[in-house]
């Protein structure tokens, strides 16, 4: 007899066969594990077969999403396969572009992107030396095809009919950096890529990773408007890593497990604009003034205690990496019909006065479906009151964005 032989492959989103799925909106994580007996039939070069198991302790999502590989096994894939049980088949139906892929970021994010089994087809542009990343990325056996472009000249051929375009692109901060000390540069590159996506993939959603996100949003929003195809619920700051770090400080701090771990991080993403609401972690948990205290400054300056621990060797790269890739996913799963997905995100957002604030919302197939009010009702004395501190530094930052397009000519 053959040996059983198992695969597990780790799509970063929860979900099960044959178990009951949580309608509670946490960030949590599975993996899939493929056994098959004899001959393994392909999908696309992972081999998936006879018995598909559940387990929910890696990867990167949550079990908020039950339905990411359940909605899409096809019944002609269980029929080929009915001598060794029901073979899983995903389908790989949605095109992504990473902007800046051959950077520190862009690396590591283009090869999750690329494990995830609904993504048919990766772009990967940058100004040089995508070549060489894509060439070693294409030979990953999973479903997407990989393709490069380097220079402006052909950044117009590698956003067409994208559905996800993902900017890690600019420089990356250096010691005693902050993150305004990036802006000028970061904000050029921001505007020339969301011009190009303006004229080529106007409808795909847009996920600014590239920092002082507090401003190359707003920077994006305004080149949108001025091109006429802005639409905000397509628009997204990935503040993800500010909830995995909260996550897994938290974790540790209590003795959690964390995959139980789930706190909702409002505000901006820099300094103290990052608020951490540990009054709504879930599952209920109890924090002395000093554990509250600790917890958010540590989660608010976890990206310098990154570039500190580096030396001057970059910042938080693979963290981000990870924490974007998430985003990315859940994406595809709300654009792939999962009614039940959830992510922090800096957004155009009426839950404050600001025009642009970080909090939980729920995701669809046309980008933010709803605001989540929740998390702002009933915080704690400390909590209420490092949200009116963050309020002019978010707000200040997200007038520089604003301002910076306005004095800027916007590329016909």
């Amino acid at each position: 007899m053959a040996a059983t032989s198992a695969t597990t492959f780790s799509v970063g989103s929860a979900t099960s066969l044959g178990c009951k799925g949580s309608s509670v909106s946490q960030s949590k994580a599975f993996s899939v594990k493929f056994y098959s007996k004899n001959s393994l039939k392909s999908f696309s070069g992972l081999k998936a077969a006879t018995d598909v198991s559940c387990e929910s302790e890696s990867s990167f999502l949550g079990k908020e999403s039950v339905a990411v590989l359940k909605q899409s096994f096809t019944p002609k894939a269980q029929k080929e396969n009915k001598g060794y049980g029901n073979c899983v088949q995903p389908q790989a139906s949605y095109k992504v572009a990473v902007l800046g892929a051959s950077g520190g970021i862009g690396q590591p994010l283009s090869l999750l992107v690329k494990m995830s089994p609904l993504v048919s087809e990766l772009n990967l542009y940058d100004i040089a030396n995508v070549k060489g990343v894509a060439a070693d990325l294409s030979h990953c056996n999973t479903p997407s095809k990989v393709s490069d472009f380097t220079g402006a000249s052909e950044l117009a051929n590698c956003l067409k009919g994208v559905n996800v375009v993902v900017i890690p692109a600019g420089v990356p901060r250096k010691p005693g950096m902050t993150r305004d000390d990036l802006f000028n540069i970061n904000a050029n590159i921001v505007k020339t890529l969301v011009e190009a996506v303006a004229d080529n993939c106007p409808d795909a959603f847009i996920h600014i990773i590239s920092n002082p996100v507090n401003s190359t949003v707003p920077i994006a929003a305004e080149v949108l408007k001025r091109k006429g195809v802005y639409d905000p619920k397509k628009l997204f700051g990935v503040t993800t890593l500010d909830v995995v770090r909260a996550n897994t400080f938290v974790a540790q701090k209590k003795s959690l497990r964390l995959i139980d771990v789930d706190v909702p991080v409002v505000g901006g993403h820099a300094g103290i604009t990052i608020l951490p609401l540990l009054s709504k972690t879930k599952p209920s948990t109890t924090f002395t003034d000093e554990e509250v205290q600790e917890l958010t400054v540590r989660i608010q300056n976890a990206g310098t205690e990154v570039v500190e621990a580096k030396a001057g060797a970059g910042s938080a790269t693979l963290s981000m990496a990870y924490a974007a890739a998430r985003f990315v996913e859940s994406s595809l799963r709300a654009l792939d019909g999962d009614s039940d997905v959830y992510e922090c995100a800096f957004v155009q957002s009426d839950l404050t006065e600001l025009p642009f604030f970080a909090s939980r919302v729920k995701l669809g197939k046309n980008g933010v479906e709803a605001l989540i009010p929740s998390d702002l009702q009933g915080l704690t004395e400390y909590e209420q009151k490092a949200l009116d501190a963050l309020k002019p530094e978010l707000k200040s930052s997200i007038e520089k964005g604003i301002g910076f397009v306005q004095k800027e000519p916007v590329a016909a």
